[in-house]
């Protein structure tokens, strides 16, 4: 009858090995245990768990160790560490925290889901709490800072908070860094023909009439990026170049932050604003001055600095302005709801004053109403061009 030892010995191969892993822990010899062949095996498995846990908790403290001495945190690292714990007590820390630093970003309406920001500028909160790091992502590149400064580069980036063990994305806002101007070359940058921006020197026109100082870039995977609740980039896309990427625009966020406002208004009168329609947003300088019918367009257009559209109201979806007014008519008188809308919140909103216009319809599209945050009030009537 073959020895019951024997036997094990085919499972603990290689022999020579397991027989320094328990002169190392100083395991008793296995001879003087009188272990059957299955404890054996398990005691061989058990043994190898706990090398492996040793092993690995070894090469943990070396790369914590590593990242402690040369003062550098990889965003990698940071989100890694923080997704094996999402049960910490810092997860509520963090809340408060994300709250403390966004929510100042989101506006009168408190509808914003993006800032836009100069490469490298702080946000609205100049530091962050203790042990806080922000670790920026966009697409395969990704930032971590731990003071509340922008990412260095251009890039629309998701935005998450860290701390120990625990992380906290903040899933519906995006920091948005700018194209800086000087990147323009000729009226272009790239492929896409900008233009130039007329010159004010000598002029006497009213502020806010200077170049913009850079622009978002918008590759084909990012128009859907949510500015509000209801807009995104594509809303404010001019209306050429359809198949140039990416694409340079400007959207101020404060003309977002009033159609907000004017939407709510709305809904207060029983008007939904999920049909809500941008029929002209940004116009670049060459598009303003050449595309389409320029007739009875203004040469310093507000829609050339990012501070203008033009909307209508369109929930039954036929391409046209609703009866807002339920006259039976479709004319700009519905126009003049939105503009009543507009009024109402200028006068609860004075950082929002701006530009209202209402427009006939014509054979080319229904009635719209402009509206802008230019900084002074104005009201006309336009003629539908």
């Amino acid at each position: 009858m073959p020895d019951r030892r024997d036997a094990s010995s085919t499972i603990d191969h290689p022999g020579s090995t397991l027989a320094h892993i328990e002169a190392l822990l100083h395991v008793p010899a296995r001879d003087h245990w009188h272990l059957s062949v299955r404890g054996q095996r398990i005691f061989n498995i058990g043994s190898w768990l706990l090398i492996a846990l040793i092993a690995a908790g070894w090469i943990w403290s070396i790369t914590t160790q590593g990242e402690v001495i040369t003062g550098r945190r990889s965003a990698a690292g940071i989100i890694s560490r923080a997704l094996t714990d999402s049960r910490s007590p810092n997860v509520a820390y963090l809340t408060d925290a994300a709250i403390n630093l966004v929510d100042p970003l989101r506006g009168e309406s408190g509808k914003l889901r993006a800032t836009l920001q100069q490469p490298g500028s702080e946000l609205a909160v100049d530091t962050l709490p203790r042990g806080v790091a922000v670790t920026y992502s966009a697409g395969q590149r990704s930032e971590s800072t731990t003071v509340a400064a922008t990412p260095a580069t251009t890039g629309i980036w998701s935005v998450a908070l860290a701390i120990g063990n625990a992380i906290r994305p903040v899933a519906d806002f995006s920091v948005i860094t700018l194209k800086p101007a000087s990147a323009k070359r000729g009226g272009r940058i790239g492929l896409y023909y900008i233009g130039n921006w007329p010159s004010t020197r000598g002029r006497k026109v009213k502020a806010r009439y200077e170049a913009p100082p850079g622009f978002i870039e918008v590759s084909r995977d990012q128009q859907d990026t949510e500015l509000s609740d209801h807009f995104r980039l594509r809303d404010f896309f001019p209306h050429d170049q359809q198949n140039v990427w990416p694409k340079y625009i400007v959207v101020e966020m404060k003309l977002v932050d009033k159609l907000e406002l004017i939407l709510a208004e709305l809904e207060k009168q029983g008007i939904p604003s999920a049909g809500v329609t941008v029929m002209s947003g940004f116009r670049t300088p060459q598009y303003n001055r050449s595309g389409g019918d320029p007739r009875g367009r203004a040469t310093l257009s507000r829609h050339m600095y990012g501070d203008a559209a033009d909307i209508f109201i369109d929930n039954n979806h036929d391409g046209r302005m609703d009866d807002l007014n339920h006259d039976g008519r479709i004319n700009i008188g519905d126009a003049r709801v939105v503009l009543a809308a507009a009024n109402r919140v200028e006068a609860a909103h004075p950082s929002l004053i701006g530009g209202v216009g209402v427009y006939a319809g014509t054979s080319a599209h229904g009635p719209f109403t402009h509206i802008d945050t230019r900084g002074y009030p104005a009201r006309w009537i336009g003629t539908g061009d």
